[in-house]
């Protein structure tokens, strides 16, 4: 692979003036710079970006971790940044987590070594940044979190209002007249898993209903958790009829348990979800949901980032993104029967 030294020989000119064209760091006459850009482009000359950091304290990298790169919703917000960073000359580096915080913990100290330009972050399991996020402040790198929040944050933030969320989700239930509602929520040490409960129970305290501790169910945000609570729900007397779940991931598992336990969505049991992925308008039925733009969450974060990297001092930001209600087949009002068949346990 060809070196500067080599380039400023194809171009007949100095290597200083090779630094400047590539680093656009000085003016360089057009016909020189174009000649330099040709030698560029015949040799296949690729700088190194961790030497070019070293000069410059920072690279062009940004680095991102997320919890779960197998959860349809974080590719979205994936993606977004991707898309902001990219169209700006920044390179998105990411890793996973597997929601596992010492792990998060590798990639953090791992990632400092490579001098990023910023850090965008969704916490995992558990997740304090407090240290970690210092020194990398120190050092004038900017980090973002995105989605949920980490213990103690106080930094720049995008989440959606997760609370209000599912409070219209709930409130919707309501009004098609089910008064015996469960949720099967995220883990609530998360704070989106947090606040969608509080929506959830907000909703139930305006119209005074009562809320049956074992109608709230606490699992995983993934299929299978959301399958295994839905099992213990429907054993209930009296069984709910109305589920709101703390994501789409949780609903799906719903979906399989009602149907595996001889009930039909939503004519014996309605379910709503949260996030609005894709793939819930293809279920059987078509998946209710709260939508929230997971691209818009990763432009956001990438655009803070951006602008911290480009000198902004102010005040830590905390931007809050609305959402709004997808409403398909998977709710309706509550089945009219007898009321010794409704309070039977569905077969499982």
């Amino acid at each position: 692979m060809a070196n500067m030294k080599e380039i400023a020989k194809m171009a007949r000119v100095s290597i200083g003036t090779v630094s400047h064209v590539l680093n656009n760091s000085a003016g360089v006459r057009e016909p020189i710079r174009k000649r330099v850009l040709e030698a560029v482009q015949a040799a296949r000359y690729q700088p190194n970006q961790v030497a070019r950091g070293l000069r410059r304290d920072k690279t062009n990298m940004i680095g991102m971790i997320i919890p779960d790169v197998t959860n349809p919703f974080f590719p979205a917000v994936v993606r977004g940044a991707e898309d902001m960073a990219f169209s700006n000359g920044y390179r998105l580096i990411l890793c996973n987590t597997d929601n596992d915080h010492s792990k998060e913990l590798v990639h953090l100290n791992e990632l400092r070594t490579y001098l990023p330009a910023g850090l965008i972050v969704i916490p995992s399991n558990f997740s304090d940044l407090t240290v970690q996020a210092e020194r990398y402040q120190e050092a004038g790198t900017g980090v973002v979190c995105v989605d949920r929040l980490p213990t103690n944050w106080s930094g720049d933030s995008v989440t959606a209002d997760n609370e209000q969320g599912a409070y219209d989700a709930t409130q919707h239930l309501l009004q098609l007249g089910h008064k015996k509602l469960a949720t099967i929520t995220g883990p609530l040490h998360l704070t989106n898993a947090k606040e969608r409960l509080n929506g959830f129970k907000r909703a139930l305290r305006e119209v005074k209903l009562s809320l049956t501790p074992e109608y709230v169910q606490e699992t995983t945000f993934d299929k299978r958790g959301g399958y295994s609570k839905t099992l213990v729900l429907l054993r209930l007397i009296p069984r709910p009829t109305a589920i709101f779940a703390g994501n789409d991931m949780i609903a799906l598992g719903s979906l399989l348990a009602i149907r595996e336990a001889g009930l039909v969505c939503p004519k014996d049991i309605s379910l709503i979800g949260f996030d609005d992925l894709d793939l819930g308008e293809t279920t059987d039925p078509a998946l209710s949901s709260v939508s929230q733009s997971g691209y818009q969450l990763g432009t956001t974060a990438a655009r803070i980032l951006l602008d911290r990297i480009g000198g902004d001092t102010a005040p830590a930001r905390h931007i809050v993104l609305e959402t709004s209600l997808s409403l398909r087949n998977s709710v309706a009002a509550p089945p009219k029967r007898p009321k010794s068949r409704s309070d039977e346990p569905a077969r499982t």
